[in-house]
């Protein structure tokens, strides 16, 4: 790719990029939110145009209109979240678009056989009969893959590819993606995470603001040189210190959610949180942790058991009567939950602030000091916008994020939830995050952390709960809990 250029409006998303592959290697593409990463990789797939620049295959010209353009010359790309058909089989989802047939008709059991084949290949073990909605995380990850290798692609995008997995997948990922290079493939992977890096990567590209910075082989460099690199300055290893804790500020018994079936999703599920710590919940997505925070923030009833909140049980209460009992909550999807695409900032960060006596008088809203609070929200969470008048939608993954998290905090609940309050942002938004954070923690008030970053549950927190298939399958001071144990327990298996 040679001088890729991309402009939206006034906004250089990419400016004047070169990336080179070479066969049989693995490029990690790293930067923080916002770097362009993303940008470049949608042109590469066609699902972009660029502005300005020109792409080369083989060393011929190629001009890429739509995915379909790049798959036909074998690029493929396996997407942060994953492009599946939950009812459909692994085998219907694999040959999607390119079905085998037997006279007219789709052949079901010829594409068990293709795919049991691809299987064997690439050392990938599936069952092709299963459907894609029972199959784990992991194992989705692994059908997205598949489906990338049945185009036969030469060229392998990787968008974040370990934002969901346990320890145990993700090396399992990289030992896969190390073998694909081995059999002749080329494979880019965009990540935030840079042990990874290290362990799979044989060059690295770091971008920032939507430039070229550096590029250089991985036994070159090291993490702290690439963080440097990313973010224009030294980040902080932050060091956690002990602290007293005070009176219980949540306390969950017993809490049950009927599935549609006759298997609970919330299965006698049992923890708490005290003034001044920070909790963790680890385990798979998938394993309940939605349907807590929604029990926990009044979006669903719970079947029975209690949820005291500074002793009052709100359990099956309304979202509203749950945040005046003292509970703010960072939802674990920036879009589906946590804004309106189409809102305003302004808009966005009074959500839930709006009856304030300084946002509002009589049932109307006081514009001049709507526009004082967005501001000092803006100001104090470091979000890049270009106005208050700018779309949500608009904003990169992590300003729209600390924007979330500044409107939360600001809530100053004696109860803050933090749902993957770092999913898919950058090196310098997370340092960011945590110490906010850190800063409730340290002021006296109960954090409850839900993560499927093990890294960050085990960085951050004063106690771990594991949770699996609806239950709490252990409980870990910080000092006792270790990643290998941690990813044992979110399996499914037992500590001996």
């Amino acid at each position: 790719m040679k001088h890729i250029t991309k402009v939206y409006g006034s906004l250089y998303a990419n400016n004047d990029i070169p990336l080179t592959l070479n066969k049989g290697e693995i490029l990690a593409v790293v930067g923080e939110n916002g770097a362009g990463k993303s940008t470049l990789m949608k042109i590469l797939y066609g699902l972009e145009q660029p502005t300005s620049g020109e792409i080369y295959l083989n060393g011929e010209k190629q001009n890429f209109r739509s995915p379909h353009d790049a798959i036909a010359k074998k690029i493929g790309m396996v997407q942060q979240h994953f492009m599946l058909l939950e009812p459909c089989t692994v085998a219907e989802n694999i040959v999607y678009g390119k079905e085998p047939k037997k006279g007219l008709f789709f052949d079901r059991e010829g594409a068990v056989k293709i795919v049991e084949e691809l299987c064997e290949k690439y050392g990938l073990h599936i069952d092709p009969r299963l459907k894609v909605g029972d199959c784990p995380v992991g194992l989705q990850q692994r059908v997205e893959i598949l489906k990338v290798l049945y185009q036969d692609a030469d060229i392998i995008i990787f968008d974040e590819p370990s934002a969901v997995l346990t320890p145990q997948e993700v090396t399992e990922l990289l030992a896969t993606m190390r073998k694909l290079a081995t059999m002749g493939k080329s494979i880019i992977i965009i990540t935030h995470k840079l042990h990874e890096v290290m362990a799979v990567a044989d060059r690295v590209m770091v971008m920032r603001l939507g430039k070229f910075i550096q590029e250089m082989p991985i036994t070159e460099t090291n993490i702290e040189e690439m963080s440097f690199l990313m973010v224009g300055r030294h980040v902080v290893e932050r060091h956690v210190d002990p602290q007293p804790t005070g009176e219980r500020v949540l306390d969950v018994k017993d809490l049950v959610l009927a599935g549609s079936d006759a298997k609970n999703i919330l299965d006698h599920f049992n923890m708490h949180v005290d003034a001044g710590e920070i909790v963790g919940i680890a385990g798979v997505s998938g394993n309940g942790q939605s349907e807590l925070i929604q029990c926990l923030t009044g979006l669903l009833p719970p079947t029975s058991g209690q949820i005291l909140l500074q002793g009052k049980d709100v359990a099956g209460h309304s979202v509203g009567e749950i945040r005046e009992a003292g509970c703010a909550c960072i939802p674990e999807d920036r879009y589906l939950w946590g804004c309106a695409k189409e809102a305003t900032l302004t808009e966005t960060a009074i959500m839930a602030h709006q009856h304030k006596p300084e946002l509002s008088k009589n049932g109307l809203l006081n514009s001049k000091g709507a526009k004082v609070f967005t501001q000092r929200l803006l100001d104090n969470y470091d979000v890049r916008n270009s106005g208050q008048s700018q779309k949500a939608g608009e904003l990169s993954g992590g300003n729209i994020q600390k924007l979330i998290v500044a409107r939360e905090m600001e809530q100053k609940s004696p109860l803050l939830i933090a749902a993957e309050p770092t999913r898919g942002v950058d090196i310098g938004a997370i340092e960011f995050i945590h110490g906010k954070l850190l800063e409730k923690r340290a002021e006296g008030d109960a954090v409850l952390l839900i993560s499927s970053e093990l890294t960050e549950i085990m960085s951050l927190s004063d106690r771990i709960y594991v949770i699996y298939e609806g239950q709490a399958a252990g409980e870990f001071r910080k000092e006792d809990a270790t990643e290998e144990d941690l990813g044992i327990l979110m399996m499914g298996g037992k500590l001996v």
